[in-house]
């Protein structure tokens, strides 16, 4: 388990932490979101007890991290997977961490084999791709068989069955009883593995909550409605609670209006409807929506 309480850490003048409490629970996927220069890497940093905070704090599994007495075992963290001697092999890059841990040369193999690396484990590191770095990093945290997992952007340069890999393994992980707390920027990804969220923007925090308790908070229900009348039935939908977007010609967009209301309006008027289906917000759409006023660097609209 993650506990942070009031967490808040700052550089000189700038804030990159504020005030900052959530939990991470045992046997649950959580997904930690934010734009960029949210403060995700200074949570995480503080998690693991590289950065010192502020004020708060934060425990893992009960305890703070730098007074468990075998830290791999609580905590298994991947931060930076290029941080890593490219002169060695991937072997003896763990074997390196493991006999500093007191753990067994038994366990490495185990770890080479769980991340898909047997094949290439004797190869020296600045060889690797991107992907088979990222597996190295993942192999690096599962080490000590921790309870509670941390990784960031875990699925960065995976090709698909890597990412379905991570998926699964995610999974599994939390299904064992374990804490699993991931950075992503794949809002689909997360979608897929996590069961609640915690969201933060400028360092703050914006939502901790399941994923469907999220997109609800976007207001992220609507109705796809088709028409060859759609100008004419927008006209008539309109009205001080309705929102009618059209994406396309002849299709509408329409929140504020269940599918039968939106029906019984085009009954009425006599207009001939193709398609009238119920559609949820993704979660992209309702981070975007719900992030949108702690975004730091914006792209500009040609």
């Amino acid at each position: 388990m993650i506990e942070a309480e009031g967490l808040t850490k700052r550089y000189g003048e700038k804030v990159a932490v504020q005030d900052l409490s959530f939990t991470a629970a045992e046997g649950t996927v959580t997904g930690f979101l934010g734009p960029n220069g949210a403060g995700k890497s200074t949570t995480m940093r503080m998690i693991a007890g590289l950065d010192e905070p502020t004020s708060g704090s934060v425990r893992v599994n009960g305890k703070h991290y730098r007074d468990a007495p075998a830290p791999m075992s609580e905590l298994g963290i991947l931060l930076e997977a290029k941080a890593v001697h490219t002169g060695r092999s991937a072997r003896h890059h763990l074997l390196a961490l493991a006999q500093t841990n007191g753990l067994g040369r038994r366990r490495v193999d185990e770890v080479i084999e769980q991340v898909g690396l047997g094949a290439v484990a004797r190869r020296r590191v600045g060889g690797f791709s991107l992907g088979m770095g990222q597996r190295l990093g993942v192999a690096s945290a599962l080490l000590g068989d921790p309870q509670t997992v941390v990784l960031d952007e875990p699925v960065n340069g995976l090709d698909p069955e890597g990412v379905r890999w991570i998926r699964t393994m995610l999974t599994e992980l939390a299904e064992q009883g374990r804490t699993v707390f991931v950075s992503s920027h794949l809002m689909s990804e997360m979608s897929q593995t996590a069961s609640r969220l915690v969201v933060i923007g400028r360092g703050r925090l914006i939502a901790d909550t399941s994923v469907a308790e999220f997109i609800a908070m976007a207001g992220g229900n609507s109705v796809r409605v088709r028409s060859p009348e759609a100008t004419e039935l927008r006209r008539l939908l309109l009205g001080p609670t309705v929102t009618v977007t059209s994406p396309e010609p002849s299709v509408l967009d329409v929140s504020g209006l269940s599918a039968a209301e939106i029906g019984d309006v085009a009954w009425r008027a006599r207009l001939p409807l193709h398609e009238l289906s119920a559609r949820s917000a993704s979660l992209e759409e309702a981070f975007m929506q719900l992030t949108d006023e702690a975004v730091e660097y914006r792209t500009e609209a040609a």
